[in-house]
């Protein structure tokens, strides 16, 4: 009788447990998620589903007490992040690419949604605040995420050690810098014949032209630029995308805080 009454208990644990998670993800209306997805060719499982929405909830959760985000509101995280995120699939044919470094990552953007989506990527996760790391981990963790990994540290230094030198098929950014010193920061990264792709928004013709001589010297050549809007928006995004055409030279990157300081220009 005791046994039956400590397995009924159990039992009842474990289903109002399941009954709590399953009412905490219907709350959630992926639709936004899903068409943004199905315009890239992607048809999500419903295991990559909860794996967005937990990365979602540990987003707002830590950001509470630091500053990840300045966006909170669901269905802007999905197209604005998630979505986004995922749009270097219209450039870059993934199922060709092993290795990708997301150089000043922040709170995971594009590095982790690329994953989710494409788990067979071996994912670099590289930022200079350790908090940030500490969340990254994080959301690894509890993710269940393999064969990804956050480094805290300087673009600049890391890309001076051999086992990061030249050691990619794609670099990846969504920071806040000109592309000239970005390209500073991330050619470095990639093997030749590799890509690397910033994400921009608004008008960059300028800064194209500008980023010119930094993509010669640093051993990249421009092939072209993508100018889309997320779906369901009038937000206009752009994809740059550089061919790694020769190594880059020894003394590039340059020291800490030079390629921002002093772009080559």
């Amino acid at each position: 009788m005791l046994i039956f009454l400590i397995l009924t208990t159990i039992y009842v644990i474990i289903t109002l447990d399941f009954i709590k998670k399953e009412r905490g993800n219907k709350m959630y209306d992926l639709t936004v998620l899903d068409r943004g997805c199905a315009e890239l060719g992607i048809q999500l499982e419903q295991r990559q589903r909860d794996q967005f929405v937990q990365y979602y909830e540990l987003l707002i959760e830590w950001n509470k007490v630091m500053n990840l985000t300045g966006i909170t509101e669901f269905e802007e995280v999905l197209q604005k992040h998630f979505v986004d995120s995922l749009s270097v699939k219209k450039v870059v044919d993934l199922t060709k690419i092993s290795r990708v470094i997301d150089v000043g990552t922040g709170a995971g953007f594009p590095g982790i949604p690329l994953k989710i989506v494409f788990p067979e990527l071996k994912i670099t996760l590289l930022d200079s605040l350790q908090k940030r790391i500490k969340f990254l981990n994080e959301v690894i963790g509890r993710l269940c995420l393999k064969d990804i990994e956050a480094i805290h540290g300087r673009a600049e230094e890391y890309a001076r050690r051999k086992e990061y030198r030249e050691q990619y098929d794609l670099c990846v950014s969504r920071a806040v810098a000109n592309l000239a010193s970005l390209s500073e920061y991330c050619l470095p990264y990639v093997k030749v014949g590799g890509w690397f792709v910033p994400y921009k928004s608004g008008k960059i013709q300028e800064e194209l032209e500008n980023s010119k001589k930094a993509m010669e010297l640093l051993g990249g050549r421009k092939k072209e630029v993508v100018f889309f809007q997320l779906p369901d928006s009038d937000i206009d995004r752009s994809l740059v995308i550089v061919e790694k055409a020769k190594n880059t030279l020894k003394r590039y990157p340059r020291k800490a805080g030079m390629p921002t300081k002093e772009p080559l220009i």
